[in-house]
This record gives structure tokens, C-alpha cells and sequence, in this order.
């Protein structure tokens, strides 16, 4: 079998399920395992995807998936040149559950893919008992500020992490929020995971200069992290580093509560 993946999210599904060696190709954005897609093709960025580069690996299948904003036109190309496309849209936790599992069906590794959910639920649907779960608002963008709403994944990572998303209740997957927003949002702490930017170009000082911000509880305690958009924002096994990461961040404003403000 000939498998070309098209989001970083899919690659790291197919080579969890202990398929990697039937990948022949992926889109420019993968990156992991490193070990693996250093030696695909590389078929463009998720947006720009070259349709005709993809059929020349002469694929069995395709893998896309509708969380990349724009990928419509990418399937449409694909469709055009005949090749055959599974096309994936997770939005939820149990949607990543499924996509694993339709994932396996197609690649023959249905037993590795329900040892993989098996494996994702135990840290995942985990719903820790605590007073007073802190609020973390995990930051998508900077300019304008975009955040996950209550139809992301994120909203059961921090429930499994032992917080709260201050927009759980907003029926969206993300929006925009303004400086009055975020103020009543009244975010404990603030973790920086924004999309498409290497994780070593996150800057904290960003959000610690935001002159609206300054009596936000978070910013003024000093509970700003960073946290690898490959933690939260790919649909896919390491979301359960997500979580493991956002305890870290759980632990420690509850350790500040009640300390003196870090200066």
C-alpha cells in the first residue's frame, strides 16, 4: 500500500499505528516522527499542496483533513487528478477517537488502532476531582487574539489536565476575543500555542505587555506558558502530551494561590 498524508495530524496517526513504512509522500508542514518524513517527498504546504506532484507517487490513498482552513480546494485538485482521498474533519476528542479508528480500518491495523484509542482515552476522557478548577486560556494568535472555543479538543484537554477553558460555554471551535473579552474571561493563566509558529519563537512578553491585560490574574501572577501547537492543535496521539503539559500548567497556578505575585 502507498499512502500520501497531507496534515501533520495524519502522519503522526499512520506512524503511531505502526504503519510507517507505507507513507511515500506528505505535505512540507509534517514533522514528526523526524526520523520518518526526512526521508518522504514532500508535496508542498497544507494550502498549496501539489495535486499532480501527489498523483506522480501513485498513492492508494490520500489523507486530508478539513481542520486546516482552505483544505477544500487542495480535496477539489486531488478529486480532479482521480486519486483517491479520505478526508478527515475532527473537532472533538471523540472525533479523533474515530478518526483513528477509520484510519486503521483503511491501513489493515484495526487492533493497533484500538489499542491506540484505548491508549489516548486513559489520559484523555480522565476528569481529575478538584475544587475550583483554574481557568487556563490557551492562546491560538497573538494579533488578533484567537482562542478555542467550546467545539475544540482543547476544551477536554484542559478538563482532562485538571482546568477549565474560560470560553467552554461559547459554541464555537475559536474566535477572536477582545482585550474586554479576555478581561471577563478572567483567565488564571495563559499558555501561548500559536499556529504555524515554531515553538521557540512563542514570546510570553507579548502577552505580559498588553496594557489591558495587566489586572488579569494570569499576567499579573505570572502564569503565561508556552506549550507546543503540536500538543494542542494537531488532532492526533500527542494530544496526550497536551494534556500531560497543561497539568504542569494546572499544577503550578494552583501552587501560586494565594503566593505573592512573581516580580
Amino acid at each position: 500500500m502507498r499512502v500520501v498524508s497531507l496534515t501533520c495530524s495524519n502522519t503522526e496517526i499512520v506512524c503511531a499505528l505502526g504503519a510507517a513504512h507505507v507513507l511515500v509522500g506528505v505535505d512540507d508542514h509534517s514533522d514528526f516522527p523526524v526520523d520518518v518524513v526526512g526521508r518522504l517527498a514532500r508535496v508542498g504546504p497544507d494550502l498549496s499542496v501539489d495535486a499532480r506532484a501527489v498523483a506522480a507517487l501513485r498513492p492508494d490513498l490520500v489523507l486530508a483533513s478539513l481542520t486546516v482552513p482552505g483544505h477544500e480546494r487542495v480535496v477539489a485538485a486531488l478529486l480532479a487528478e482521480g486519486l483517491p482521498v479520505e478526508v478527515l474533519e475532527p473537532k472533538s476528542v471523540l472525533d479523533v477517537y474515530r478518526d483513528v479508528t477509520r484510519i486503521g480500518a483503511l491501513l489493515g491495523r484495526a487492533s493497533q488502532a484500538a489499542a491506540l484509542v484505548a491508549s489516548m482515552q486513559s489520559v484523555l476522557d480522565a476528569r481529575p476531582e478538584a475544587a475550583a478548577p483554574p481557568r487556563v486560556l490557551v492562546e491560538w494568535w497573538p494579533r488578533p487574539v484567537i482562542v478555542p472555543g467550546q467545539r475544540s479538543w482543547v476544551t477536554q484537554q484542559l478538563l482532562a489536565a485538571g482546568g477549565l477553558n474560560p470560553m467552554g460555554e461559547r459554541p464555537v471551535e475559536s474566535s477572536p476575543i477582545t482585550d474586554a473579552e479576555a478581561v471577563a474571561l478572567a483567565p488564571e493563566a495563559v499558555v501561548i500555542s500559536w499556529c504555524g509558529v515554531p515553538a521557540a519563537k512563542y514570546r510570553p512578553d507579548v502577552v505580559l505587555r498588553r496594557e489591558a491585560w495587566r489586572e488579569l490574574a494570569a499576567v499579573r501572577d505570572g502564569h503565561v506558558y508556552c506549550v507546543p501547537e503540536a500538543f494542542l492543535g494537531r488532532p492526533g496521539p500527542r494530544l496526550v502530551e497536551g494534556v500531560h503539559a497543561l497539568r504542569e500548567v494546572v499544577a503550578r497556578v494552583r501552587a501560586g494561590r494565594g503566593a505573592s505575585p512573581a516580580r
